[in-house]
């Protein structure tokens, strides 16, 4: 199965039928629209193109045109059962599946380095200059430079981020949202990708005995 965009609605919580309170993320998926198919005679390759939050628009030119708020490109074996306009919904994510979600985390602008790296900082008693700062940083002659990777303040957040088997605890069709374990990357209204994973993606059994 191809992949299917939605929309992060927010967060709450849900009863295991043993009362174990468990946390979800609500995602709202709407009906992802085939927006066009490439060919590999045409492009190289087969892929068909997702498209989500239709509406109309006109150009310059008075001419209305279909557009949408979020688009995804995801790559197929065979192009034969996806039509242009084929609609794929909620129902493709059924209760206790496994799915792998991927986003756009929150993002922070220019952090230090106790909230970018979890540093520790120094000493806050009277008189030290040294509360939030990363410390030293600098070299002797050799190598006279700093290493590339060093842990310093600079951008935080706004990160391309996939988690792996996610169960979905609900899936309300007629409300077209699922709740799925756990958090999920981004703010609300921020869109996801969700991949219905299949038994070989699955963790591995753990090893029964004592190694």
């Amino acid at each position: 199965m191809i992949g299917l965009l939605a929309k992060k609605i927010g967060m709450s919580r849900v009863f295991l039928p043993d009362g174990q309170a468990v946390p979800v993320t609500y995602l709202l998926v709407e009906e992802n629209n085939v927006i066009r198919t490439k060919s590999k005679e045409k492009d190289g390759y087969e892929a068909v193109v997702l498209g989500v939050g239709q509406r109309t628009v006109k150009t310059r030119k008075g001419n209305e045109v279909r557009r949408y708020r979020a688009e995804k490109e995801f790559t197929v074996d065979s192009l034969s059962d996806y039509a242009k306009d084929k609609k794929i919904g909620v129902a493709t994510l059924p209760v206790e599946s496994l799915v792998t979600i991927t986003g756009t985390s929150k993002g922070k602008g220019f952090q230090g380095v106790m909230k970018r790296h979890h540093f520790s900082g120094g000493p806050a008693s009277h008189g030290s200059h040294f509360i939030r700062e990363p410390g030293s940083v600098g070299m002797r002659t050799w190598p006279g430079r700093i290493h590339a990777g060093k842990k310093m303040p600079g951008h935080m957040g706004l990160e391309t981020i996939t988690i792996k088997h996610r169960k979905v605890l609900v899936c309300d069709e007629g409300r077209k949202v699922i709740g799925v374990k756990g958090p999920v990357p981004g703010p609300n209204g921020s869109f996801v990708t969700l991949t219905l994973e299949s038994d070989a993606d699955r963790k591995p059994a753990p090893k029964s005995g004592v190694s």
